[in-house]
């Protein structure tokens, strides 16, 4: 390949690099700025121990000031047979009420931020949207079900790295393209 049309090529995956970063920098035409609007939720961990999440859940009920009054008896996410979930609803709660960060969705490592609606019958789960603007730039699981393995929370992805990658793939691809 001769040298013009290398520098050609070079300049061409500049423009396109800084026209992508440019485009994810804005939310990639999602309106209002930031990256696209996405709900999180926080829910108990599937693979944490029941006297952990009672811990967390006695805690953001209590010191926390999570509103659990939705989980108390007659409330419409009570559901005694299932820690789980009532603990779900906690720290939920008290995720949404505390600046939606890692810190405000461990619980001891019993708890995982999420991209999946735990909301079931009549018990919806208030969202990161519930809040107004979404300013999470920790970790979010969302694998497959409500019931995904959440053990690894810290292993889906981060804001804005899906910008990145998408700049670097398609360099490459366009590279591949022309050459």
């Amino acid at each position: 390949m001769g040298a013009g049309i290398f520098a050609g090529v070079l300049l061409l995956h500049l423009f396109l690099f800084c026209l992508i970063s440019a485009v994810t920098a804005q939310g990639g035409g999602g309106g209002g700025g930031g990256m696209p609007s996405v709900e999180l939720w926080c829910v108990a961990k599937n693979n944490a121990e029941d006297k952990a999440l009672q811990s967390g859940l006695d805690w953001a009920c209590g010191p926390g000031g999570a509103n659990c009054a939705p989980i108390q008896n007659g409330g419409p996410c009570y559901d005694s047979s299932n820690l789980p979930r009532m603990a779900s609803f906690a720290f939920n709660d008290y995720f949404i009420r505390n600046g939606l960060t890692d810190d405000s969705c461990n619980f001891s490592n019993t708890a995982a931020v999420t991209s999946l609606n735990p909301s079931y019958k009549n018990c919806k789960f208030p969202s990161s949207l519930s809040r107004g603007s979404v300013n999470f730039n920790g970790s979010v699981t969302g694998a497959g079900s409500a019931t995904a393995d959440m053990s690894a929370s810290n292993s889906i992805s981060r804001r804005g790295d899906w910008g990145i990658s998408i700049s670097i793939s398609l360099l490459f691809v366009i590279r591949l393209v022309i050459l």
